[in-house]
């Protein structure tokens, strides 16, 4: 992979990329070599305090993302005693490893954990058997975590100094990333306003409950995780709301979606509003591209609606698939 480094390098410094994460050694000797882009180190590196931080510094890193398995308070004291840039998870799924450092998916099934091919191996069932005391087997999902929640701590983050809030997009759907950022992004406001979030709090979280998630929990955020920390079940769906597509094009008179997940007449369907609250669609008429109509609309086709002000192109449409009660 270094020898196809440098052209892509290249290729970054041409786009004006704003900073480069990485773990390898060898990789950030290689962008100082042909970059002067800052480097920020991966989580993946699983940077836990400041004496590693600082080693990491000398190195020429100007950003820590921490360790999953970091509390708050460990990060506030890396970032007071290195004088570093500190970013941190606050949201999404956990590892039962290291910050990303299984390797049980790549020696069982091929996939790379840390190239994104993780094949989610710590969420299957497993059986366990003693064989000394010959107690009869018994299936868990020992190794499975809960998804990290840390909306109700946001002010500690803040109170921390922690320069970036970090949310889980890696195999995750553009529904999931742009729910969870907007979330996030709508409480930063919100604090920087009024100096609390605490009235918003249940409003926020009620949509971070609209996604698909595992029960959540805080994990490593005040203290370190434990037994609590398990996700003793079956992968299961919890998601109220299912990506249904993108809208590609706006003009004053109407706006054109661009379809991901089938959508019928009547169906409830919303656009996420990049500063503002969602807005449902009138879906008890759809029209084709061509302004023809149409009962339901396939994944990739265009559906056609009137111009709702406060609609931008790139906004998220989504669509109800269980019921909120």
């Amino acid at each position: 992979d270094l020898e196809d480094l440098p052209p892509f390098i290249d290729h970054l410094n041409q786009i004006k990329v704003d900073a480069l994460i990485i773990s390898d050694l060898g990789v950030i000797k290689e962008v100082q070599k042909h970059s002067l882009i800052p480097i920020h180190l991966s989580t993946q590196a699983t940077c836990l305090n400041s004496w590693g931080a600082k080693l990491w510094k000398k190195m020429g890193v100007t950003r820590i993302i921490v360790g999953r398995e970091c509390s708050i308070k460990q990060a506030q004291k890396l970032k007071r005693e290195t004088e570093l840039e500190v970013e941190m998870f606050i949201h999404g799924s956990m590892c039962m490893a290291y910050s990303g450092n299984c390797v049980i998916s790549n020696f069982t099934q091929g996939r790379d954990s840390n190239r994104g091919g993780c094949a989610h191996s710590c969420r299957f069932q497993y059986s366990i058997q003693d064989e000394e005391k010959k107690k009869k087997r018994q299936s868990r999902y020992f190794m499975s975590s809960k998804d990290l929640n840390g909306l109700d701590y946001l002010d500690q983050y803040i109170d921390a100094g922690i320069d970036s809030i970090k949310v889980e997009g890696r195999m995750k759907s553009e529904l999931y990333a742009g729910t969870i950022s907007k979330v996030y992004s709508d409480a930063l406001t919100h604090f920087r306003n009024s100096g609390s979030i605490k009235e918003k709090v249940d409003e926020y979280q009620r949509e971070l409950d609209k996604i698909t998630h595992r029960e959540y929990a805080p994990v490593n955020l005040i203290e370190k995780a434990n037994f609590l920390s398990v996700f003793n079940e079956r992968e299961h769906t919890k998601s109220i709301f299912d990506n249904a597509g993108l809208v590609i094009a706006t003009s004053e008179k109407s706006m054109i979606i661009k379809v991901k997940n089938m959508i019928k007449e009547n169906d409830f369907v919303e656009i996420l509003r990049f500063n503002d609250d969602p807005i449902a669609l009138n879906t008890s008429s759809l029209r084709d591209f061509s302004n023809n109509k149409v009962g339901k609309a396939k994944p990739n086709s265009l559906l056609r609606f009137d111009y709702i002000p406060g609609i931008e192109k790139h906004n998220i449409v989504r669509i109800k698939v269980i019921s909120c009660g």
